[in-house]
């Protein structure tokens, strides 16, 4: 009866539903607390409902700052797409697309529990993978998020699990149709959330090696699924080009997002410096310059700035792996300031999960599980980006699962050599 249990409990479909019942609940609760004419608007006071209200008003892909300032790359193409969708069926800034896209953001959430729980039982069997998919059912940003922020981030973090999945399902596969839909995905994703991709050269290669070490096709397969993405991705990049007229494969916002991180407003001794960024301000040098020339001068200010403060440049990258593994670059300054309890849950959820997922990786390699370069690329590579920029716990959501799935290896295989551990002698 005991095993009926266990084995009912690590149902991929009873974990993926209580994920998604979770989730739904969340929304709920919040929508009764919030005025719903704010919830109309507040939501998609950003670059993503921006340009969603641009495509549905026939302006095209563009206007990121709400005001008529033309064709934009600043987003990659797909959820601004998607949101345009749910505003053409129920109307742009209204409570009904509020409810339509968060609730979309929650199946995009709860689904990514399926491909976990295949890539955990893949990777360390079927309590690994039972384990792993509930912690991402209860983790507090798996079940706040599609809520509290309308953007790729919930689909990212669908995308980012299945992708792993599929590449580890992939590995001695020669199947030209899963080859084809492998690529497929890749370009489906950089379409999406383009920070995906710096596990791309790692995954291709894995692949490739593990195609060779059978006496197989090698690189072959690896290359074509790289180059079905490219293809993927070539109208949105001519599209841009012919835009811009200069090459941005997918986003033009690298510029901006480096200099929010790397200017004179973090150096104290700055003569003349910014004293602090506003809204206004940028979307009035934005509207002046067009967002070529903003996004040059950006980056020339962000550059400047690197090379003339290189110690308090690497100050500000310790501080920013901090955040993103803590919540916050003084954890323990913030949890003992706090009054809330939630937020203390979190900052403890994430401390647990960053030591779990640390202690994961190493018990990966420890045992030579042939899977652990593609699991553990995932949380080496992906924050590099933020560590460089700027960071919130929101930006490494999308790899939140897999952080998970780390923490569940770590946790099962501390679990299964302590029952293998032998007894003491009796005193």
């Amino acid at each position: 009866m005991i095993r009926k249990i266990l084995v009912g409990l690590a149902s991929v479909w009873l974990i993926a539903g209580a994920a998604l019942v979770a989730r739904v609940a969340f929304v709920w609760d919040q929508q009764r607390k919030i005025p719903h004419e704010v919830l109309a608007t507040v939501p998609f006071d950003n670059e993503t409902g921006n340009i969603a209200n641009a495509l549905v008003q026939g302006r095209g892909f563009g206007d990121v700052f709400r005001k008529p300032t033309g064709p934009t790359a600043w987003l990659a193409p797909v959820y601004p797409s998607l949101l345009a969708t749910i505003f053409r069926a129920t109307g742009p800034f209204t409570y009904a697309s509020l409810l339509a896209a968060a609730l979309l953001n929650c199946v995009f959430s709860a689904a990514a529990t399926v491909p976990l729980y295949f890539a955990g039982r893949s990777v360390g069997g079927t309590a690994v993978a039972g384990l792993a998919a509930w912690l991402w059912a209860i983790s507090p940003g798996g079940v706040m998020l599609p809520f509290e922020w309308i953007w790729d981030t919930s689909l990212s973090v669908l995308l980012a699990t299945l992708l792993l999945w599929a590449t580890i399902d992939l590995g001695e596969s020669r199947s030209m149709r899963r080859w084809l839909a492998y690529g497929a995905l890749w370009g489906v994703a950089l379409l999406t959330n383009p920070a995906l991709g710096i596990s791309l050269p790692i995954f291709l290669l894995w692949l490739g090696l593990r195609q060779g070490a059978t006496g197989r096709t090698g690189m072959r397969l690896p290359a074509l699924a790289a180059g079905i993405a490219i293809l993927f991705c070539a109208p949105w990049t001519i599209r841009n080009y012919k835009e811009f007229h200069r090459w941005i494969p997918l986003r033009s916002n690298f510029a901006f997002e480096l200099w929010i991180g790397n200017n004179d407003i973090f150096d104290e001794h700055a003569v003349g410096g910014i004293q602090r960024i506003t809204r206004f301000g940028e979307i009035r040098q934005y509207t002046q310059l067009g967002e070529s020339e903003f996004m040059d001068e950006k980056k020339r200010l962000a550059m400047e700035f690197i090379r003339t403060h290189e110690a308090l440049e690497a100050r500000l990258i310790g501080r920013r792996i901090t955040a993103t593994w803590l919540g916050t670059e003084q954890p323990w300054r913030d949890f003992c300031s706090t009054d809330s309890w939630l937020i203390r849950a979190i900052f403890i959820f994430n401390g647990l999960m960053t030591i779990g997922m640390l202690a994961g990786i190493v018990f990966l390699f420890a045992r030579k599980n042939p899977f652990a370069i593609p699991v553990a690329c995932v949380p080496i590579l992906f924050p590099l980006v933020y560590y460089a920029t700027h960071t919130s716990l929101r930006y490494r959501h999308p790899i939140d699962a897999v952080l998970l799935l780390l923490t569940a290896i770590a946790m099962v295989g501390a679990m299964r050599r302590r029952a293998l551990a032998p007894a003491l002698p009796a005193a």
